[in-house]
């Protein structure tokens, strides 16, 4: 058996900054005292961040998943909300902690986002909301989206956590509906650790969701709602700082590697690059690819041969929110009803990318896909640059 190699290749890896410039944010933490509840470098980084993506109004949080349960009580939302099965968990468990019933709707063959015509059959009288999400950093197709909303009056919330910094013709991609939600965890393309945010419309919507992210608290004495501990600590927000110093960066060389990625798996027949979907500004947070008939592998058996050369790519998304126990039983899960999404997870797997994956990591990999380019012993010799 070949042992395994020292420095294995994971589907992402987080983009840290100089730990000597995090220093004088911890001394400062330090010396003022101040951990949570809406410190300076809270204020700060929302208002940076505000400037950096284009909105007028921001509400930082603890975690993506928290925001989306808080962006759901801010506006309400009962009944039914019609969502994506092809996306992570959180999308959907936001709906059943808020006590709402997912209904699971098809996705788009091109875009693997939710398809506006399948959603449209899928309104009922019960029906309060949509939860699109923009798969991939991928903007969904929010025009068709919001004319749905519209004339069925149903509020719109978008899980854009993979989205940071996606812009569309008309400025960024979370502009769009009623409020978007950012994640900030280790794996996206911005991280603050832990972290996540609500693009608020406006300043009245904000102050709610302050509130409902700091239990419902109004001044020292006064509740008035059910709300929950969703706030930002203060080394969280400092790290997000220094980290927008460097974003840029990241974002171009992730752009590099998925250029030489598409450069390098094309024209191999059964492998397909999901393309942009429309976007002017892309963060190319993921690089998919889809395995369809005509490649000599089935998608898990390439996943299988990238993981003995200690590549580990993922299988993402998979299985199927709609699969998982909990919501296996629901009427709209049943994989009749869904299949696009059911083909796609499948067929998809996610390759490495991240800003310190280098050239020639991204040609042996694309060198292993490509079953009939590469003599194997080039092969072998490309994988020697991840010793």
């Amino acid at each position: 058996m070949t042992p395994p190699r020292k420095d294995p290749v994971y589907v992402t890896q987080p983009h840290l900054p100089p730990l000597d410039e995090f220093i004088p944010y911890l001394e400062t933490i330090w010396a003022n005292k101040t951990l949570t509840n809406g410190g300076p470098f809270h204020h700060q980084l929302e208002q940076a961040l505000c400037d950096y993506l284009g909105v007028k109004h921001l509400s930082l949080f603890t975690n993506g998943t928290i925001a989306l349960v808080t962006a759901l009580q801010a506006l309400r939302i009962t009944g039914e909300v019609i969502t994506t099965p092809y996306s992570f968990v959180a999308t959907s468990h936001s709906l059943l902690w808020n006590g709402i019933k997912p209904v699971f709707a098809d996705v788009d063959p091109v875009t693997l986002n939710l398809d506006p015509a399948r959603i449209e059959a899928a309104i009922t009288p019960q029906t309060t909301a949509i939860m699109p999400v923009h798969v991939y950093g991928h903007p969904c197709d929010v025009e068709a989206i919001q004319t749905i909303a519209d004339n069925y009056n149903l509020k719109v919330i978008y899980d854009a956590a993979h989205a940071f910094g996606v812009q569309d013709a008309g400025g960024s991609i979370l502009r769009h509906g009623d409020l978007s939600v950012l994640s900030f965890h280790a794996t996206k393309v911005f991280n603050t650790f832990e972290g996540g945010a609500i693009i608020c419309p406006d300043a009245k919507t904000k102050v709610r969701i302050d509130q409902l992210k700091n239990f419902g608290h109004v001044g020292e004495v006064t509740v008035v709602a059910p709300g929950i501990n969703g706030k930002m600590s203060e080394v969280n927000a400092a790290f997000g700082l220094l980290q927008l110093k460097y974003i840029d960066q990241a974002l171009a060389r992730r752009a590099e590697i998925a250029a030489l990625y598409r450069e390098l798996l094309a024209g191999i027949d059964g492998i397909r690059c999901l393309q942009d979907a429309g976007e002017r500004v892309a963060n190319h947070a993921y690089f998919p690819i889809l395995v369809e008939p005509g490649y000599p592998l089935s998608r898990d058996a390439l996943n299988q041969k990238l993981r003995d050369h200690h590549i580990y790519a993922r299988r993402y998304f998979f299985p199927l929110i709609s699969e998982f126990p909990m919501y296996r039983s629901l009427a709209s899960a049943h994989r009749d009803n869904l299949p696009v999404a059911s083909a796609a997870t499948q067929q998809v797997l996610c390759l490495p990318i991240y800003p310190d994956l280098r050239n020639a990591q991204v040609e042996a990999i694309a060198a292993l896909i490509d079953i009939g380019g590469a003599p194997e012993a080039r092969t072998e010799s490309q994988i020697e640059a991840f010793a």
